[in-house]
């Protein structure tokens, strides 16, 4: 087993502070990547989807729950599958009730959605313990039009924004894996959507490596087009009442956001 070198602690400090000053950079620039996130542009979502839930079928605005905002989880559960993806799994086991309320309160909701049919998704899920929202796709093209399922037969193929013509380049040998995967298969990410009247439109999509980032409120709100909704955030006027930068994702106590 590697282990850290063990020094005095003088020489720790002098290498912490090092570290510091390039996580304060780090953070500088992810600040400056959330704020291009917030400034991408968006697009219609013009196609009617239906979900199948506890209450039955459901709108794709139905899943806002009343929010400015929706973030979809794409939880690989395969029709054909008795249970999800054990990933999935453990990733949706650490979503709590105070992480639902705190993006609530940021006017963002959060909905699980996977292709399996409604019945095996209830089933997990109470055999889980779960009691977050967990919506069906079967049955609609939500999951291939969101690349959350690549199936040639439905969609061009698209991983995490990479083309077959993309993925057959030298350059991506390393992912010459993904074409010689069995379709139809499942692919885990996030997609974001923004509401505006009756408009739906979508904002964002993240996958791979860059779901690691949605783990937590600020991280998922970051992903989003009206961002955390703080009074320091660009572009500016995002937000009708802007928060303060407290992650106590209540209202302020003077009143202002």
């Amino acid at each position: 087993m590697s282990l850290p070198e063990v020094v005095t602690r003088e020489e720790w400090l002098v290498a912490r502070r090092a570290l510091l000053a390039q996580e304060k950079e780090f953070t500088r620039q992810k600040d400056t990547l959330n704020a291009d996130r917030r400034r991408l542009p968006m697009v219609a979502v013009e196609k009617e989807y239906t979900f199948e839930g506890p209450e039955g079928a459901v709108t794709l605005a139905d899943l806002f729950d009343g929010q400015r905002q929706l973030v979809v989880y794409h939880f690989m559960f395969d029709p054909s599958w008795d249970e999800g993806c054990p990933a999935c799994t453990a990733g949706c086991d650490e979503l709590s009730a105070g992480l639902l309320a705190h993006l609530g309160a940021r006017t963002t909701a959060y909905a699980v959605v996977a292709r399996a049919p409604y019945e095996k998704i209830a089933a997990y899920k109470e055999k889980r313990g779960w009691t977050f929202p967990f919506f069906s796709s079967n049955g609609s093209d939500f999951n291939y039009d969101f690349h959350a399922t690549i199936d040639e037969s439905k969609a061009p193929l698209e991983v995490n924004f990479r083309t077959r013509a993309d993925l057959e380049g030298p350059e991506a040998a390393k992912l010459h894996w993904i074409l010689e995967q069995e379709q139809p298969f499942e692919n885990p990410g996030f997609t974001f959507f923004l509401r505006a009247g009756a408009a739906i439109f979508h904002t964002n999509s993240t996958f791979a490596r860059g779901t690691e980032e949605c783990s937590d409120s600020y991280g998922i709100l970051d992903h989003t087009a009206l961002g955390r909704q703080e009074d320091w955030e660009e572009p500016k006027g995002r937000s009708d009442d802007p928060h303060r930068a407290i992650p106590d994702f209540a209202p302020d106590p003077a009143g202002e956001g």
